[in-house]
């Protein structure tokens, strides 16, 4: 295997040339350096593999760069080099310090500071994906490798994009993906990848960003002294059995072995166990049955509305079970309720001080999680007066109980009561108690 000293260059399609300023890692495809282009500095992948379909691979990634990223959460090929020796490689953008590698999140190595960024970097995550399928291309090699995560702020980039294809196209380099992140039927050798096999891939990686395990690994695999091929076509392609399968409890968790998803499955809400239930039971055998993006989308923000503050511990890990008509559970031990939500649309928001409203919430038809349109918050002088502050630049209506009209610019405040109504002007939401 080559390695570039610092200093050499490399010549790159169309002109111009990359220098080599150190190398920052390998991996089984090749070595990435950092080099320096146009005055910038960017990040080189350099294959060392033997490629196959050469030809079609480098062509596939040429094509990608004309098309450009689907959004700025990729880090995506800018430019190709010209061959040195049959090898070749592109430039992409660096990944910046504050990025950790998803392995080390799910190793915990870095943690997540709290729920709310943990959901924001899974909304980051499927939010990526649903822009690539929507641009026609499909990933087809999904696994904990292809993520960097900022745990502090929930920001996502999605790295090694060199076997994004077309359509459902076979990829060029006739890559299948990443045991325990395969659909089935690809592990299996009966399909090649494609956007269903894209859905598969992403209901593991959120599991495993969740549950901080593998949805497959379970009794049946620690009942196995030795994962031969052959078992592991069983455990993975012939017979996939997911660990919290209702009617299949023979690959449960194995306690004392796998304290991660015993512990942290049961704190979830019911809708958001019944997600995976899909993914992983119905969806195993029929992959049109898999979540797509703009389903995942809505759990989590409904998850997201559902996490909240414990009051004892404050702790954010407690989550509301609201489909249950149950009290919220926090893992500290303590059972808690809160009085009111509010009712808008499909959602209904506890409200308690901190939570906040997004555009998707108040403007209709917008998927937007990101943009805060209001906050709840308390009075300083009396804490047990709470309200919704306006963060949105619409002026919002409310009608009070007895019916009385009272216009909320941006900056004036809500305040939070039993039938109280909210005009956001597109939408209207109901304050009512936690379980009407």
């Amino acid at each position: 295997m080559r390695d570039f000293a610092k200093g050499y260059t490399i010549a790159l399609e169309q002109g111009g040339s990359a220098e080599i300023i150190r190398k920052i890692g390998s991996g089984g495809q090749g070595v990435v350096y950092e080099v320096t282009l146009d005055n910038e500095q960017f990040a080189l992948k350099w294959y060392t593999c033997t490629l196959k379909n050469k030809e079609a691979f480098r062509e596939n990634l040429r094509s990608n760069i004309e098309m450009g990223a689907p959004d700025d959460k990729f880090l995506w090929p800018k430019r190709l080099t010209v061959e040195e020796d049959g090898a070749f490689g592109y430039v992409m953008d660096l990944r910046p310090p504050e990025f950790s590698d998803f392995s080390d999140i799910l190793n915990n190595v870095v943690k997540f500071p709290s729920t709310d960024t943990l959901i924001k970097a899974a909304l980051n995550i499927v939010n990526g994906f649903r822009a690539l399928h929507r641009k026609g291309r499909s990933y087809q090699d999904l696994n904990d490798g292809n993520f960097f995560i900022n745990v502090a702020s929930g920001e996502v980039l999605i790295c090694d994009n060199d076997n994004v294809t077309p359509g459902d196209q076979k990829n060029s380099g006739d890559v299948g993906g990443k045991p325990g992140y395969m659909a089935p039927e690809v592990f299996r050798g009966d399909a090649h990848p494609n956007s269903l096999t894209d859905f598969h891939s992403l209901a593991v990686i959120l599991f495993k960003l969740f549950l901080r395990h593998d949805p497959l690994w379970g009794a049946a695999h620690e009942s196995t002294p030795c994962i031969t091929e052959e078992r592991e076509m069983e455990l993975y392609g012939k017979n996939p059995v997911f660990i919290f399968d209702p009617e299949n409890d023979s690959n449960r968790p194995v306690h004392g072995v796998h304290p991660n998803p015993i512990n942290l499955w049961p704190r979830y809400p019911a809708f958001f166990q019944e997600a995976f239930i899909k993914s992983f039971v119905k969806g195993m055998k029929d992959p049109n049955a898999r979540l797509h993006e703009n389903e995942w989308q809505k759990i989590l923000i409904r998850l997201r509305d559902e996490a909240i503050a414990c009051p004892f511990c404050k702790r954010d890990w407690a989550i509301t079970r609201l489909e249950r008509n149950e009290a919220m559970a926090c893992p500290c031990g303590r059972t808690f309720s809160m009085p009111l939500r509010l009712h808008i649309g499909r959602y209904a928001v506890p409200l308690f001080p901190g939570k906040k409203l997004y555009a998707c919430h108040t403007v209709e038809a917008s998927d937007d999680y990101n943009a805060v349109t209001g906050e709840v918050i308390m009075n300083k002088n009396n804490p047990s007066l709470w309200g919704i502050k306006n963060f949105s630049s619409q002026e919002w209506e409310m009608i009070n109980s007895k019916g009385d009209r009272k216009n909320i610019p941006p900056g004036a405040v809500v305040p939070i009561g039993l039938g109280v109504s909210v005009d956001f002007k597109e939408l209207t939401g109901v304050i009512r108690k936690q379980y009407e």
